[in-house]
């Protein structure tokens, strides 16, 4: 086999809805990206073998294979395939675990996982069209299992977990995604959009106090979720330079981390976003790891109870988990995220010279994907 590494990675700034990236449609998003992946890299574009896309709303602007229009747009080699993909909010992850794999296969020597989303233009369920009945006998509780409100609310009552404890989750993502702008740990990864020149710090930063998030109203009647313990409506893209060992000598460039594990897995329907959890677990088993081995710990924050669950019941300390903030600050671009993810945490690694990054997401449909990072 293979060994598959990744050369480059690199995100955007993350919009907030109706922000600056709100004018432009995906595929321009998604082709700063690209471009930033291949112009860092100083490759040839017509060596790329396939670009593979995460996108969730895939209509519209966000139809007809946007990873490929991206790709067509930027004015590169025509002849590069493209394909486009969607895990729910896992699609950009399952895109890296697909052209990593290729790539160990040999069925690739470069390629180029991504994701877009912009969720300002192309708003979440605008593909779903038509009467959709799922309020069977086979579903017996309150809300359609696709809303994924209802799940965060089913956890946070399992777990025990308060309003103030959403709250001061959602305070900490603020503090920390502050502070890691403040301190400069995101300016390697982030790349500006051309048509957004000025736009180069994440939008949704927002000063937060406990006071201002207790008086926030909850997002659902009588739930403990509130916008600010939620992640944003948001817009961005990211990209991941996959090649083989061979190609990246070849080029001169310098091999960062590998995927060591990949994994997508369903969890139980009813609390819908566990799928963290049982991903976590599975793909701990599975590379014979323990989470006391690994230096970064990313899990999506979709909505504050699923990290403080998953810390909950996998014994970790939240202070392991999402040390730069996460979505409830940064934003969560759904079919970017994968991604973006990856890209964070590989350029963490560097910074605190790590080995083994975890990077982990619920997924709607009651799934979650898990990716341990082991950088070289």
């Amino acid at each position: 086999m293979t060994d598959a590494v990744i050369v480059e990675a690199v995100r955007t700034p993350i919009g907030r809805r109706g922000g600056a990236l709100s004018g432009l449609p995906a595929a321009k998003v998604l082709r700063a990206a690209l471009r930033a992946v291949i112009d860092r890299a100083g490759i040839d574009p017509g060596e790329v073998g396939q670009v593979i896309g995460g996108c969730v709303t895939q209509t519209g602007e966000q139809g007809l294979n946007v990873t490929r229009n991206a790709w067509l747009s930027t004015g590169m080699d025509p002849r590069v395939g493209c394909t486009t993909v969607d895990v729910s909010c896992g699609s950009a992850q399952q895109a890296n675990h697909l052209v990593s794999a290729l790539i160990t296969a040999g069925q690739l020597d470069i390629g180029i996982a991504c994701g877009v989303e912009v969720m300002s233009r192309v708003p979440p369920g605008r593909n779903i069209t038509g009467k959709q009945d799922y309020q069977t006998d086979d579903y017996p509780w309150d809300d359609p299992p696709g809303l994924q409100f209802g799940g965060a609310e089913r956890i946070a009552a399992r777990q025990g977990l308060t309003r103030a404890d959403l709250d001061a989750y959602g305070l900490l993502s603020q503090q920390r995604a502050a502070k890691a702008w403040q301190d400069g740990r995101f300016d390697r990864e982030v790349v500006t959009v051309p048509e957004a020149p000025d736009f180069t710090v994440d939008e949704g930063l927002r000063h937060s106090t406990p006071e201002g998030l207790a008086a926030l109203g909850p997002a659902r009647r009588d739930g403990l979720h509130t916008a600010g313990t939620t992640s944003q409506v948001s817009d961005g893209a990211a990209a991941v330079l996959w090649m083989s060992a061979e190609a990246a000598e070849r080029h001169g460039l310098r091999p960062r981390a590998r995927l060591a594990h990949q994994v997508v897995t369903g969890s139980d329907p009813y609390f819908l976003l566990d799928g963290p959890v049982d991903a976590t677990r599975r793909i701990l088993d599975r590379a014979g790891l323990g989470l006391s081995d690994v230096d970064v710990i990313e899990v999506n924050e979709a909505f504050a109870s699923v990290v403080l669950s998953w810390a909950q019941r996998l014994d970790v300390d939240p202070e392991r988990v999402n040390g730069n903030g996460g979505a409830i600050a940064l934003g969560h671009p759904m079919g970017a995220t994968g991604a973006r993810l990856l890209t964070t945490a590989l350029h963490e690694l560097e910074r605190v010279d790590g080995e083994l990054a975890l990077v982990t997401m619920c997924c709607g449909g009651a799934q979650g994907t898990a990716s341990v990072l082991r950088r070289i």
